[in-house]
């Protein structure tokens, strides 16, 4: 499912159901098995979500759901991004070729550089 933007301050969980595409019962699930996971809750005791909380869910169903790891699996690469032993998560394949694009891009752009300093010292 495609991620949608994050506009709001606080979510309700029927609205982070529906941005993650998962349902309720799923994210109360891995609020107990994900210490990471810990939204807020109101003087009402509903579950208030904020924009890291939703990141927080997109991080572990990319790892539950793409990359395959088991609860407890997720659970120790959450501890590790957390922890700052893995410095930066992994790319996934899009942001990979977004990577290739802007190092293309760069080259491109240092080539123009050069292009334009050859003219400038020509004309001195």
């Amino acid at each position: 499912m495609e991620e949608k933007p994050i506009k709001r301050l606080y979510y309700s969980i029927s609205e982070v159901s529906r941005i993650t595409g998962l349902r309720p019962y799923v994210l109360r699930y891995w609020e107990t098995e994900f210490s990471e996971l810990n939204p807020a809750k109101n003087r009402a005791g509903n579950r208030t979500y904020r924009k890291s909380d939703i990141k927080t869910v997109f991080l572990i169903k990319r790892l539950l759901y793409q990359e395959k790891y088991t609860i407890e699996g997720a659970r120790q690469k959450l501890k590790q991004f957390r922890s700052g032993k893995a410095a930066q998560m992994e790319l996934s394949l899009s942001d990979k070729q977004c990577q290739k694009l802007l190092i293309e891009l760069k080259k491109g752009l240092q080539e123009c550089l050069d292009i334009l300093g050859k003219q400038a010292g020509s004309r001195s």
